[in-house]
């Protein structure tokens, strides 16, 4: 057990909090990367802000062999204790920003819907709060800052970050993500699976095509569709544990061009959601032949086109109990609420197939808004305080990680 663990704010004097002008620093910095919002693997403006001001810092961060994301190391490393790493994701989503703020997207199309830019941004100032901390000896162990592209492209940018040796040396790994449902000033915490593992799934069918005043003498691809589209969710039910929670949801059905013309060709595609491991690797088997046995009864070709995603997010308790600690230590127990299973998708899972990690939400809702916002919404927006709580998040995490234990 550490030596802070469930102190009160204030009964230790840990260092790394936020100075003002860090503070108004930082926010500008995600109101700049929130107007200049770039997709998975075409974060070179992002890269390159970050990279200047880890330099600036006396910090010596690397681009990754992809050519978009950096990795920076911080203090010394024992290596006799493997890093503590703090991964942030860099990418924005090709959706309009409908917002009207003085830093709404000022790239058509494109927008920072889902926290990314707060992401970056608390990472960077933990990275900059520790190094200050580094130079004045208060940093006993290195800690590893890892600001990957491209989380959003399946089956995301964590796996290419990996490859590329993000995580020689480190032995733990710790996140945020961004939740509307949290107030800012507030973390949601969970032990084991946070996230959902999700996949996504095109599906095309073909036939001959006719007469609508002849259905019987062609296929049907209209009814084809409808049917998979209503069905394969409802066969599904009834061939998978229920705990495991798959769901398949379409998100596009396209058929026909004329009202009296049965088509020759169909195309449905959505995502496939799930809860845990054992459902989520036997999902491809189970979503195939449910598509197909419809497809065939309809007498429609199917072609499936089944992209594996990413796996749940598990969280580890030991980690995510460390992440508990340095809350409590920053702003106290209350700052912490217990926060559900989400169906959402994360790439986070990938680095916790090699170390063990956790992450958290990180609360951004304007205390007593009663507005509901979510994610991958052109409206979405946070409490800029969530900043500054991220980066105490981080820092305390660091510290408390590298403090000796008894």
């Amino acid at each position: 057990m550490n030596q802070l663990k469930s102190r009160e704010p204030g009964s230790v004097a840990l260092p790394g909090t936020l100075s003002a002008s860090l503070r108004a620093e930082l926010i500008a910095f995600r109101r700049d990367l929130h107007m200049h919002p770039e997709l998975g693997n075409q974060e070179f403006r992002t890269t390159a802000a970050l990279k200047a001001r880890l330099e600036a810092a006396g910090l010596a961060p690397k681009v990754l062999a992809t050519g978009t994301g950096l990795v920076c190391d911080i203090g010394t490393w024992d290596r006799s204790r493997p890093m503590l790493a703090i991964r942030a994701d860099i990418d924005a989503l090709p959706i309009p920003d409908v917002k009207t703020v003085p830093y709404r997207s000022t790239v058509p199309n494109r927008a920072h819907a889902c926290g990314h830019d707060v992401h970056t941004t608390t990472v960077l100032g933990a990275g900059l709060v520790l190094a200050e901390l580094d130079r004045q000896g208060l940093l006993p162990n290195a800690v590893r800052l890892i600001f990957q592209p491209a989380e959003e492209v399946l089956p995301g940018g964590a796996a290419d970050a990996i490859e590329s040796g993000v995580l020689d040396g480190v032995g733990r790994i710790i996140a945020v993500h961004c939740d509307p449902k949290v107030d800012a000033g507030r973390i949601g915490l969970r032990p084991g699976p946070i996230t959902s593992a999700c996949d996504r799934l095109e599906v095309t069918l073909d036939g001959p095509g006719g007469h609508t005043a002849r259905p019987h003498l062609t296929t049907d691809l209209v009814t084809a569709a409808a049917r998979i589209a209503i069905d394969v969710p409802a066969l599904l039910a009834r061939r998978v544990d229920a705990r495991s929670g798959l769901a398949v949801t379409w998100g596009r059905i396209e058929a026909g061009h004329a009202c009296n013309v049965i088509p020759q060709h169909a195309e449905l595609s959505g995502t496939v959601r799930c809860l845990d491991l054992p459902g989520w690797r036997d999902a491809p088997d189970l979503v195939h032949a449910a598509i197909d046995e419809i497809a065939t009864l309809h007498r429609a070709k199917s072609t499936i086109n089944y992209v594996r995603g990413v796996p749940p997010v598990v969280n580890d308790p030991v980690i995510t109990e460390l992440l508990h600690d340095a809350m409590t230590a920053r702003r106290g127990p209350y700052a912490i609420e217990d926060t559900e299973q989400s169906l959402g998708g994360e790439d986070f899972s990938w680095y916790l197939e090699h170390v063990p990690g956790a992450m958290a939400r990180l609360g951004v809702r304007v205390p007593g808004d009663t507005t509901r916002r979510d994610l991958h919404a052109g409206d979405f927006d946070v409490d800029e305080e969530a900043i500054e709580v991220g980066v105490e998040l981080f820092t305390a995490a660091a510290l408390i990680d590298s403090a000796p234990k008894h």
